[in-house]
């Protein structure tokens, strides 16, 4: 792979309590474990992170093949669930992602939302790994 782009960020402190910090600096935040799992919350998390990534990355790639597709898709919005898990011998994570394109016929959507799952660079990263479920909503 030729890397198009490359971000670091640095976490330090004691983990999901910590700080990450992105090297140039623009992601700046305190980590807190969330309540639902015993820690103060209060502060973001890796799962909250994740989700933001990945929402915005599949809605990136959502508008891509709808502008390849010349299809409209104005209004749209992803949202990325993200859950934490046991798994044997340790812990994972599954995704949902919940997408919605107003006024575009439902069949159309799902060819979008599956060609954007081709696309996305987190689709990519993730498959075969983590479960994702791909809703249209």
């Amino acid at each position: 792979m030729q890397a198009l782009y490359e971000a670091k960020a640095i976490a330090t402190g004691s983990g999901r309590g910590g700080h990450v910090r992105s090297s140039d600096g623009v992601l700046d935040n305190p980590l807190a474990v969330p309540t639902s799992l015993g820690g103060p919350g209060g502060a973001t998390n890796p799962e909250q992170l994740f989700a933001a990534g990945y929402a915005a990355c599949f809605h990136s790639a959502l508008q891509l093949v709808a502008r390849k597709a010349k299809v409209r898709v104005d209004g749209s919005q992803v949202a990325a669930v993200v859950q934490l898990g046991a798994i044997e011998g340790g812990y994972g994570l599954g995704v949902k992602l919940e997408v919605s394109v107003p006024e575009v016929e439902r069949s159309t959507v799902d060819g979008l939302v599956a060609a954007a799952h081709q696309v996305c660079p987190y689709s990519n990263a993730t498959r075969g790994n983590i479960d994702v479920e791909l809703v249209v909503v």
